[in-house]
């Protein structure tokens, strides 16, 4: 027997399949080992020491594959051909030395691009030791980031209250969104005109030429700047006679895109189907590692963490049949087209992303994927086929004219163009976040010295405008372009900034949250260096050196930490009056934007005499004045509208942090929404004991109004009568969250309830159900779980759920939760499967085991109640007689027991 191990329970049941009785395939569920979050755990002083342990999870799959191997023939490592699939081989590996499982055992490492029975075959005929220069690589990026994270971050609570952390490339991610927001709004619109002539040939048909010059001078876009000067171009065109000066028609080709690359495929993923990074690379996951089609599970696409664009000979060769028999022989260029990447890193550069059967067209298949799997796998084909088509040839049409007024003569320019040839364009258009004007169309026939009919003159007012915010998709492409993080990287990147709140999407747009802003502010101000695009990049192609085995990679961790353990060093003593100047100035046009009418923006407009500036509270930053205590004049960072009137202005001695909504119609009182140490929330006018209400999961303050936080504070609220005791049935929020209560019965609500809209009658199903004994989970009978379908050997349907300690599957009788690396919205039938057999597998849980054992030591202690009932008695006589320290200690052994039992 030999044993592979591979990532995921999909993908080694794909692999299951193609191997035989003589392998057994198993999982690891993703990375078995990390870092624990504490320091230590990178020790520079021992040489970038590094202490690895064992997840929960990851244990008990080193275990189930230390029992796989006895006996075995060898141990075959089949992870991911990538710097993170080698990195969990030699994990594995290393996980099994500690337990002295290994011993003599053979180990191979082999790698294929694409999950297919002859890929996988091919490449268990080509077996190789681990490449311990990507383990190499692996480890600097893990020691630089753990360093980073957990150096800087402490900084960043101490200096910065409100902040969350930092991270390598994370943080120089934020500070592209929170440039080209400052770009925003320092930008200076400036005003332009345009004329444009429309013009008839002598046979009647309509075009319109541009003015481009005049007096023998070229007229750029912006050289026109007033309203002024556009009327006297106005006036002279429409008195002139206008004649065609040249006419010109020049052919043009358009070359079809390489195929996908990770980066590519997210920006493309985000345009045209509208799926964030994250989405994209879960989505391609699973098409590499193996979808059911029409029985027979197989891969559809190649790797999807790459930055190569070549294809496979023979994926090039299918490509064009593809092209010959579904477009026609027109369609395929006479030689394949090659391409190549300029991208450094050689441990990345494998093939790009494709179909791995170019015959599998998106029309056969789609009806054995989910949606967007179809959709993302259209994306992919129609890419990677158009790549090998013939070019599209244009024509390209010119027309100068010539406008003549008395001595003066006037310069207008006519294009057009025209496709004549659509090649590849009949497939496959990429698109492009920020869409440029383009002159389409066929100009009509002219020739020099044709005389023209002018029909009217436009005289057209523009602005210039900003630089437009990043998407997730020109983000992801502006990364690559200036070498920070690697494909791999990207998705998690985005997610981490959203997860951290420092940006949010609006329009599909990231916009910096003013959090954002300052992290950046602060470590522009004192970590300048580290949030450089240069640094990073460098430091990026120093990893990628060590990935080729060119340098060491502890002596980049040495030169790293050597200069940032210093700056770090240097910020223990800085003062917090020299944080708020660094972000005071940095900050300015954001938090304090001009007013436009020649006024200082900092003065306060309450007391008129004092100085607005950015002040640190204990949660986070906010405006304040300078006169302070005298003046209590406080808003939130963002000025929104006039001073004082202002979201979160607050000018009679209001706090920082809060936002008024409103005034409560019932009893006169201010609604503030407020930031507090467990959450925002919502409060009703001041006092000892101000009505409060915190805000229910989901539900994020930009989303709370006057009318929503009324419903909050009118919490609890009677939703129904109990049909059978008549009593009320109250809907609320508690500390652990929304909550129905019937006396002293309480039901948790489901993750798709909304505690200001539940009903009547899924408020009674609840209680109803929690009485009876059902749902005895916290969230059990309020979560139903999505649907997975049918265990096809015990029939028992199985849904994902999520659970209190994280989403799982279940089968009703077993429970598995799901591993960090899977998400509750992307797990399959299969994998589910999967995992309800590991866990049966695993064997009951101690905890299960307790429980099984409860209904006899019920009875036992049934029959025992009246002796032990006697044994209190006497006990409590014999404390009676003891000393008052020992009946203190009583009373505290008490009180835990019964905080125990509880």
């Amino acid at each position: 027997m030999k044993v592979v191990v591979v990532e995921s329970p999909a993908k080694a049941k794909t692999i299951n399949k193609y191997l035989g009785k003589d392998y057994e395939v198993l999982a690891s569920f993703g990375h078995i080992r990390d870092l624990p979050a504490k320091d230590g755990s990178v020790d520079p002083d021992a040489d970038f020491r590094m202490i690895w342990t064992l997840e929960d999870k990851g244990s008990k799959r080193v275990s189930e594959i230390a029992k796989a191997i006895k006996g075995a023939e060898k141990l075959i490592l089949a992870t991911d051909p990538d710097r993170e699939g080698e990195a969990i081989s030699w994990h594995v590996v290393e996980a099994l030395r500690e337990k002295r499982a290994l011993k003599d055992l053979p180990v191979e490492r082999v790698t294929f691009n694409a999950i297919t029975k002859d890929a996988v075959q091919t490449a268990l005929r080509q077996p190789r030791e681990i490449d311990q220069a990507l383990v190499d690589a692996y480890m600097a990026r893990r020691a630089l980031d753990y360093l980073v994270g957990f150096t800087l971050s402490p900084v960043l609570w101490r200096k910065l209250p409100g902040a969350r952390s930092a991270g390598r490339v994370q943080s120089v991610a934020l500070r592209l969104v929170c440039d080209r927001e400052l770009e925003i709004e320092t930008f200076k619109p400036r005003e332009y005109w345009s004329l444009i002539a429309t013009l008839a040939t002598k046979d009647g048909a309509v075009f319109d030429a541009r003015l481009v010059g005049a007096d023998g001078k070229r007229i750029q876009r912006l050289d026109i700047g007033n309203g002024k000067d556009a009327e006297a171009f106005k006036k002279d065109l429409e008195l002139a006679t206008f004649s065609v000066a040249n006419i010109e028609a020049k052919p043009a080709r358009r070359h079809p895109y390489p195929p996908f690359t990770t980066s590519t495929l997210q920006q493309e993923a985000s345009r045209k189907l509208g799926l964030a990074p994250a989405q994209t690379m879960r989505i391609a996951q699973r098409l590499y590692e193996g979808v059911d089609i029409g029985g027979e599970t197989v891969g559809l696409i190649t790797y999807m963490r790459t930055d190569g664009v070549d294809m496979a000979p023979e994926a090039v060769q299918a490509a064009r049949r593809v092209i010959g028999t579904e477009y026609g022989d027109q369609y395929v260029p006479s030689v394949p087209r090659k391409y190549s990447t300029k991208a450094k890193n050689a441990q990345e550069a494998h093939e790009a992303i494709r179909p791995t059967d170019m015959s599998r067209l998106p029309k056969y298949v789609a009806k054995y994927l989910e949606p967007e799997q179809a959709r993302l796998y259209d994306l992919i084909w129609t890419r990677t086929v158009a790549s090998q088509m013939e070019s599209a040839e244009l024509e390209r049409t010119t027309a100068d004219i010539t406008a003549q007024v008395g001595p003066r003569k006037l310069d207008l320019r006519a294009t057009g163009q025209v496709i004549k040839f659509d090649g590849f364009l009949t497939l496959y258009n990429e698109s492009k976040d920020d869409e440029a004007d383009e002159d389409e169309g066929r100009l009509p026939p002219m020739k020099a010295g044709d005389p023209l009919e002018r029909r009217r003159i436009n005289a057209s007012q523009h602005f210039t405008e900003p630089p437009p915010r990043y998407s997730e998709a020109s983000l992801v492409k502006r990364m690559e372009e200036l070498g920070i993080g690697r494909p791999s990287t990207y998705a998690a990147v985005l997610q981490t900034l959203r997860d951290r709140e420092y940006v949010r999407i609006e329009k599909k747009r990231l916009v910096p949250e003013d959090k954002g802003r300052i992290v950046t502010a602060f470590l522009e101000s004192f970590f300048r260096r580290y949030v450089e695009y240069d640094f990073t990049a460098d430091l990026e192609e120093q990893l990628d050196r060590v990935s080729n085995n060119e340098i060491d990679w502890k002596q980049v961790m040495r030169d790293f930490w050597r200069d940032f353990s210093a700056a770090i060093g240097e910020t223990k003593e800085l003062r917090t009056a020299e944080v708020l100047d660094a972000l005071n100035e940095l900050l300015g046009p954001h938090i304090f934007p001009d007013k436009g009418d020649g006024s200082n923006p900092r003065t306060c407009p309450t007391c008129g005499t004092g100085q607005l500036s950015l002040k640190l509270g204990k949660f986070g930053a906010f405006i304040g004045c300078s006169n302070y205590p005298e003046c209590k004049y406080t808003r939130q960072l963002a000025a929104t509208g006039a001073e004082g009137d202002g979201e979160g202005s607050s000018e009679n001695g209001g706090q920082p942090g809060v936002k008024v909504l409103g005034v409560d119609p019932d009893t006169g009182e201010q609604v503030t929404l407020r930031e507090g140490r467990f959450g925002p929330f919502v409060q009703l006018g001041e006092g000892e004991k101000p009505k409060r209400s915190s805000l229910p999961k989901g539900l994020t303050p930009a989303q709370v109004d006057l009318e929503k936080a009324l419903k909050l504070l009118s919490l609890p609220r009677q939703v129904a009568a109990h049909p059978e005791t008549g009593e009320p049935i109250l809907a609320s929020i508690g500390r652990y969250g929304p909550y129905v209560q019937h006396g002293k019965t309480y039901a948790n609500l489901g993750p798709g309830d909304d505690v200001l809209e539940i009903g009547a009658n899924r408020a009674i199903d609840l209680i109803v159900t929690k009485e009876s004994g059902g749902g005895g989970a916290r969230r059990g009978a309020a979560d139903p779980g999505r649907p997975l379908g049918d265990d096809p050997e015990s029939g028992k349907p199985i849904v994902v759920k999520a659970g209190r300690f994280g989403p799982y599957v279940t089968d009703g009788e077993t429970n598995a939760t799901l591993p960090r690396t899977m998400a509750a919205e992307a797990v399959t039938l299969d994998e589910a499967i999967e995992l309800l057999k590991a866990r049966r597998a695993a064997g009951p849980s101690k905890k299960s085991a307790r429980g099984r054992k409860a209904p006899a030591k019920k009875a036992a202690a049934a029959e025992k109640a009246p002796a032990k009932a006697a044994t209190k008695t006497a006990a409590k006589k014999t404390a009676a007689k003891k000393p008052a320290v020992k009946k203190a200690a009583a009373k505290t052994t008490a009180k835990k027991a019964a905080k125990a039992a509880e």
